[in-house]
């Protein structure tokens, strides 16, 4: 069979062709679906998003409401602190002793509470550390109110004792009284008593031997003698004190041959003339013998001899010298 490129002029049957089709109807519906959709997705997001604005919102309305409570409550606590600190001395050196650990609760619960961007756990925390802080305050006053009940005990017992103490010195006080009255009383029964006192002035001689005389030109010495005796105290030495006192009322005395001072009980610091230290035995009667020699000759008239022991004048004598004649 033979095919040529030429037409033949034979008509050839043609298919008839479909009418073409408006596809512009659909696209619009597409577009506006599309369009639609958009909106639609548009305005749920704007939803989602303000719903989720209303929760953060919420979220940070209750986190500083948490804040805000637990911060009222820290300040509580430290506000408590304050006062038992301030109105107790023993809270206050016991918060003192504890410090450390009072400063490291509150320095944590200042930072979380003052954090940025602070959680809920963070806020947990704080609630935590608020709480054991309430806790130790608590401790602290139980502390301190057994500390009182210590110190009242104390009190009581000191008080105790010290009316013990009152009543033990006003014993002694009284006791010591009654002693110091016992022992002046003794002391003064202690003073020796003098007796047998005997006054006599002597003449030295060259060759040794001494002669009483009464002229005063020609006597060297006086010689005292005399008895002590006491029934209180025990053996014991005793000083006696001589004074002499010349016919013009000058009391005779010389340092350098033992003259001094003493204190009487009723004349008060008075010159003695000569001391002697007596040996004494209670209940015994001692022999006493004194001599004052001055060195000088003697002048006419009354010596006046007193004796005195523990500040009392025991004994006293006289003694007169004349002026004597030419041999005498």
């Amino acid at each position: 069979m033979a095919y040529s490129n030429y037409p033949s002029a034979t008509p050839q049957d043609t298919p008839p062709q479909a009418p073409k089709k408006d596809n512009r109807t659909l696209v619009y519906g597409l577009l506006i679906a599309a369009l639609l959709g958009t909106w639609g997705y548009m305005i749920w997001d704007k939803s989602k998003a303000k719903e989720t604005t209303t929760q953060l919102q919420s979220q940070l309305v209750t986190s500083d409401s948490s804040k805000n409570a637990l911060q009222t409550e820290y300040n509580s606590a430290l506000q408590r602190l304050d006062e038992l600190t301030t109105m107790n001395a023993s809270m206050d050196s016991l918060v003192k002793t504890k410090n450390s650990e009072v400063s490291n609760l509150k320095t944590r619960i200042h930072t979380l509470l003052n954090k940025q961007n602070k959680t809920a756990a963070d806020l947990a925390e704080a609630k935590r550390l608020i709480n054991e802080l309430n806790s130790k305050i608590t401790g602290y006053v139980q502390e301190i109110e057994v500390l009182k009940g210590e110190n009242l005990q104390l009190k009581t017992e000191k008080q105790e004792l010290t009316t013990k103490n009152q009543v033990l010195q006003t014993q002694y006080d009284q006791t010591t009284a009654e002693k110091k009255v016992v022992e002046e009383k003794l002391d003064v029964a202690s003073t020796l008593n003098a007796s047998n006192i005997s006054i006599v002035t002597i003449d030295e001689r060259r060759n040794g031997k001494e002669k009483e005389k009464d002229v005063a030109k020609r006597v060297d010495k006086i010689r005292l003698t005399f008895s002590v005796f006491n029934r209180v105290g025990e053996d014991a030495t005793k000083d006696v004190f001589i004074v002499i006192t010349d016919p013009t009322g000058q009391i005779i005395s010389n340092e350098a041959l033992g003259s001094g001072r003493f204190t009487t009980r009723d004349e008060g610091e008075r010159v003695y003339t000569k001391k002697s230290s007596v040996s004494f035995t209670a209940g015994k009667s001692a022999p006493v013998s004194i001599e004052w020699k001055p060195g000088t000759k003697f002048v006419e008239g009354t010596y006046k001899v007193e004796i005195y022991n523990n500040g009392f004048k025991i004994g006293e004598g006289s003694k007169a010298l004349r002026k004597g004649g030419l041999f005498s």
